[in-house]
C-alpha cells in the first residue's frame, strides 16, 4: 500500500487505514476487508481523477479484488489500471459530469447499490448508483459503466479474464 495514501473515510490517518462500519473503529484496510468478507459485505471504492495512476501494474488490481472490492467509482481512470480492473473482474464506473466523491459528501457509513446491470451488459452503458445514508435518506446518481469493449463485457461477465480463458478452454474439450 502507498504510505502517502489518504483514505477520506479515516480522517487523520496516512497509509493503509480505514474505518470499519458500522462500529467506527479505525483499523488496517486488510483487517477491515477481512471483516467485511466474513460478513459477506461486498465493497465499493470511490475515487477522484486518474484513479490508479502510479499503481504497480496489475498487482494494484489484484489487491483490489482480493480485498473484496466489486466496483470502483471515479471521476476518471488511468487507462491501464482501468483495463487491469476489468481483467480481475472489478467493475469500473465513472461519475457523470458534475458529480464527484466530494460533492456526494460521503462519510463511509453509506450503503451503496449498483443497478441496471441485470438486463444485459453493453459497452459504456449507463447504470444507477443508489446511496443510502445512515439517516435512511437515499440519493440515486447515474454512472457510466467503463467496460469499453464487447471483449471487456465478456471478461467481466465471467469474473475476469482468467476465468474467461479457463471457461473457453473447458468448452473446447
Amino acid at each position: 500500500a502507498n504510505i502517502r495514501l489518504r483514505n477520506e473515510m479515516a480522517p487523520g490517518t496516512e497509509g493503509g487505514w480505514t474505518t470499519l462500519q458500522p462500529e467506527g473503529e479505525v483499523m488496517t484496510i486488510y483487517d477491515a476487508a477481512m471483516t467485511y468478507q466474513q460478513r459477506g459485505t461486498p465493497l465499493v471504492v470511490f475515487g477522484g481523477k486518474e484513479y490508479g495512476t502510479g499503481s504497480s501494474r496489475d498487482w494494484a488490481a489484484k489487491g483490489t479484488i482480493l480485498l473484496g472490492v466489486k466496483a470502483v467509482i471515479t471521476e476518471s481512470f488511468e487507462r491501464i489500471h482501468r483495463s487491469n480492473l476489468v481483467g480481475m473482474g472489478v467493475l469500473p464506473l465513472n461519475f457523470k459530469e458534475g458529480t464527484t466523491r466530494k460533492s456526494l459528501k460521503l462519510d463511509g457509513s453509506e450503503e451503496v447499490s449498483i443497478t441496471g446491470l441485470s438486463g444485459g451488459l453493453e459497452p459504456r452503458m449507463d447504470v444507477q448508483c443508489t446511496i443510502r445514508r445512515k439517516d435512511g435518506k437515499e440519493e440515486t446518481i447515474p454512472l457510466t459503466c467503463r467496460l469499453d469493449t464487447r471483449d471487456e463485457v465478456e471478461y467481466y461477465r465471467h469474473g475476469g479474464i482468467l476465468h474467461y480463458v479457463l471457461r473457453s478452454l473447458l468448452t473446447r474439450h
